[in-house]
């Protein structure tokens, strides 16, 4: 695939349109480009103001500005027990923007929050009951232990 022109070409060959005195037909001839490339990027200042060219992001644009991430932290600062489904809502009420429940998940851990749980705390003291009701053989194993 060919490469872009640098944005120094492109300035030189609007500079050197703006002096006036020469077409667009001349300027391609001398600085070794196409007609068409001259036309398409004078429209393109005309219409953005910049000489540079506008770089290509591919992939789905975001749909979560930093005016919702804003919005996300004074909420989980001000209450931090908020529910994933409660932030959906405020989202979708405050700031226009539908989300997943997943999709809210991931918005928070990009904006480095956290669950409310620590993982330093200690283990419960209470062990988990089996689905049928038997005890649990997590407790010790049944085989005797060798020792070495």
């Amino acid at each position: 695939m060919a490469r872009a022109y640098d944005d120094d070409l492109r300035r030189k060959l609007l500079a050197a349109y703006d002096r006036g005195g020469i077409g667009f037909g001349v300027l391609a001839e001398r600085f070794g480009v196409s007609l068409a490339w001259a036309w398409k990027i004078s429209s393109q200042r005309k219409r953005s103001g910049q000489a540079e060219r506008v770089r290509h992001r591919p992939g789905p644009k975001p749909k979560v500005g930093p005016e919702a991430h804003r919005l996300v932290l004074a909420w989980v600062s001000a209450k931090p027990d908020l529910t994933l489904a409660e932030i959906q809502a405020k989202l979708a009420s405050a700031a226009g923007v539908q989300l997943s429940r997943g999709r809210v998940w991931y918005l928070l851990r990009k904006l480095g929050l956290r669950l409310k749980k620590s993982r330093s705390t200690p283990k419960s003291g209470t062990r988990k009951r089996t689905a049928n009701g038997a005890k649990s053989s997590s407790k010790k194993s049944s085989q005797p232990r060798r020792r070495s």
